[in-house]
């Protein structure tokens, strides 16, 4: 499963990144979740959307800026075949004044 990949890929670089919102929300974190997938000729592709959490604006977009660089280099892993940036934007939650950046991922993987 995909979402397991990327979710032990970004943990093992010591990465505060849930699938959920934790019932205790630390300072700065991320939350992934697949959004959407298909196949063709056996060969899978996931879009994969990752926010990042943080005290201000700025701190969510400088988190924004890192996990882009992780995505890139997630392509060395043995089951995915190409890390595609699809799109990257301030996503603040208006209701919560919560800060947070969205970036989507298109992952190509077996």
């Amino acid at each position: 499963m995909i979402e397991k990949i990327i979710l032990d890929y970004l943990l093992d670089q010591k990465l505060t990144v849930y699938m959920e919102q934790p019932a205790v929300k630390p300072d700065t974190f991320y939350l992934m979740e697949k959004t959407a997938g298909s196949q063709t000729d056996k060969i899978n592709t996931s879009t994969i959307v990752i926010q990042s959490y943080a005290d201000t604006l700025y701190n969510a977009a400088i988190m924004n800026e890192a996990i882009k660089e992780v995505m890139a280099d997630a392509v060395e892993l043995d089951a995915i075949s190409r890390v595609e940036l699809n799109s990257d934007y301030n996503y603040t939650d208006p209701t919560t004044k919560q800060y947070r950046y969205q970036a989507v991922f298109v992952v190509t993987h077996y």
